[in-house]
């Protein structure tokens, strides 16, 4: 198989002090946006565990470098926390609403992330049969986003998304297909669900 399952431990020290400052604040402007503007596909995963997940990825050294990717990134709070794990992050998403509410929560703490506009599928993707069906949030009709900014799947060390579980088999299958050996594609299923995989052959 192309990808390999890896573990790692979470560190049950509690979440620093700014840390779950910056939380609440995410948590209040997502609370206070879903008050005005719906936008469709759009879920907050369970932020604190995914702090907790980035910091034991971190601490295990098991990724080749720091360039991170949030495929989805909704509100980018993931990358926000990617960023103060001293992670090169940036995200991708296809909703220009919440693309400029991720930068005005970044600039807000003074995170150097990057947030693009449009679908993180690379131009030369296409959803077939291979990728599976029900797609329903993977776009090929929108700029990919990542190739205006220079920057393609396998320039990434870890990816990190959210699949819906209808596209939970999609999203894996483009990580295999586009990310570079070694890259590392964290992902999230709801709960306290979160799965790592390495990618381990082209």
């Amino acid at each position: 198989m192309p990808l390999k399952d890896l573990d790692v431990t979470f560190d049950p020290a509690p979440i620093p002090a700014d840390i779950a400052s910056f939380l609440r604040e995410a948590d209040r402007r997502i609370e206070e946006f879903q008050r005005y503007c719906r936008v469709p596909g759009f879920i907050p995963c369970d932020f604190g565990l995914a702090y907790r997940f980035l910091r034991a990825l971190a601490a295990a050294e098991l990724t080749r470098g720091k360039l991170f990717c949030e495929w989805g990134s909704g509100f980018g709070v993931v990358a926000c926390l990617a960023s103060q794990l001293d992670f090169d992050a940036v995200g991708i998403e296809i909703e220009a609403e919440l693309v400029l509410e991720a930068e005005r929560l970044a600039d807000a703490f003074g995170l150097p992330v990057e947030f693009m506009q449009g679908s993180y599928l690379p131009k030369d993707c296409e959803l077939s049969a291979q990728l599976g069906q029900g797609s329903s949030w993977l776009k090929t009709d929108e700029c990919d986003a990542g190739a205006e900014f220079g920057l393609e799947p396998n320039d990434f060390d870890v990816i990190f998304a959210y699949p819906w579980p209808e596209d939970e088999d999609a999203t894996a299958k483009l990580f295999e297909r586009h990310a570079a050996r070694g890259a590392v594609f964290a992902s999230y299923h709801g709960g306290d669900d979160f799965r790592l995989k390495r990618k381990v052959k082209k």
